[in-house]
């Protein structure tokens, strides 16, 4: 199906209007000034190897170029093939934490903005994978099943945050249950997990599922976000640290311990989150080293066959011709 790359570029045909106007106005002019010399009998025979006709002809041709290159600069095209693009990857799910937890400032400027950081620079590593996003707190729940466009992908994760989930708590479990269910169940390789989080909260049902992730061939890769030592856990905008209840200020602490006993179990990697650029490039490695398999992209055609320089050839020839049309009649004495 035959599409314009660049659309807004159309808006300059409205240029037509005010240059069609222009033309009527220089002929009503013309007609003026006329009628205005005198007899007119006699200024028509003074004047008969004039072609009023051609003139228009030749405004006609150079409106018709111009055109005509408005339309090149939108870039007509058509798609080269009408199957769906196959490229070689696996499909990769992202499980964020996003309790509250996450605003703690141990890593700067916070373990959540660390962690956008970190996903984002790994999405532009994946290459031909499929992302999908689950977030988690103290339920978990499908943000986007697994896809190829990755700026909807960084749409999500700019968004996400700890006010978005009112249950807190860290559903490590649930989380990477729900991840499971997003994968191709007939498949037993070709998948892997990312889970970014602080592990605040031990949850006996992570450990559970593990055997059962593994059975289906699932690698769990995990990045700790935080310090052992941990930090206070700032809310954003109030200026105040949260408190228990007997008053005394959180210290909310990196479980790295559990998130280690995740990725072994896997056959995964932990990666703690102090460092994006080498925890980006380690976790990519263990992604380009598993198995690929053919991957479908959204529908869209990826391949298309400009035509803007039959456009732009077209305008080229009609203001060639335009130059060789006279005004001025031949003399057939």
């Amino acid at each position: 199906m035959f599409s314009f790359e660049h659309t807004e570029y159309l808006y300059g045909l409205f240029i037509i209007i005010p240059l069609a106007l222009l033309f009527l106005f220089v002929l009503h002019w013309k007609k003026k000034v006329k009628r205005s010399l005198g007899d007119e009998k006699l200024i028509d025979q003074l004047t008969k190897t004039y072609s009023a006709k051609r003139y228009k002809l030749k405004f006609l041709l150079i409106l018709s170029a111009i055109s005509l290159l408005i339309i090149a600069t939108a870039n007509l095209r058509k798609p080269v093939t009408g199957e769906k693009e196959k490229k070689g990857g696996i499909d990769v799910m992202i499980a964020l934490d996003l309790s509250k937890s996450m605003w703690a400032e141990d890593v700067k400027p916070s373990r959540l903005e660390a962690s956008k950081d970190f996903i984002n620079s790994l999405f532009d590593r994946l290459g031909d994978d499929r992302v999908g996003l689950v977030l988690f707190a103290g339920r978990a729940f499908l943000q986007m099943p697994l896809t190829n466009d990755f700026s909807i992908a960084k749409l999500y994760i700019s968004n996400a945050s700890p006010d978005a989930v009112p249950m807190q708590g860290t559903v490590i479990g649930n989380a990477l249950e729900l991840c499971e269910n997003s994968f191709n169940t007939q498949e037993k390789k070709y998948k892997s997990i990312i889970l970014v989080t602080d592990g605040e909260d031990h949850d006996p049902h992570a450990i559970e599922i593990l055997q059962q992730l593994s059975d289906n061939g699932i690698i769990v890769t995990t990045v700790g976000v935080g310090s052992a030592e941990g930090s206070p856990i700032l809310e954003p905008g109030t200026n105040t640290y949260k408190v228990d209840m007997n008053g005394q200020t959180i210290m909310s602490k990196l479980n790295e311990n559990e998130l280690k006993q995740i990725a072994q179990s896997t056959g995964g990697i932990y990666q703690h989150l102090d460092n994006i650029p080498s925890a980006v490039n380690n976790i990519s490695a263990v992604l380009n080293s598993m198995d690929k398999k053919a991957i479908e992209g959204n529908g869209d055609t990826k391949e298309y066959a400009s035509l803007y320089p039959l456009f732009v050839l077209s305008a080229l020839l009609i203001l060639i011709a335009e130059i060789f049309i006279p005004e001025i009649k031949r003399n057939k004495n």
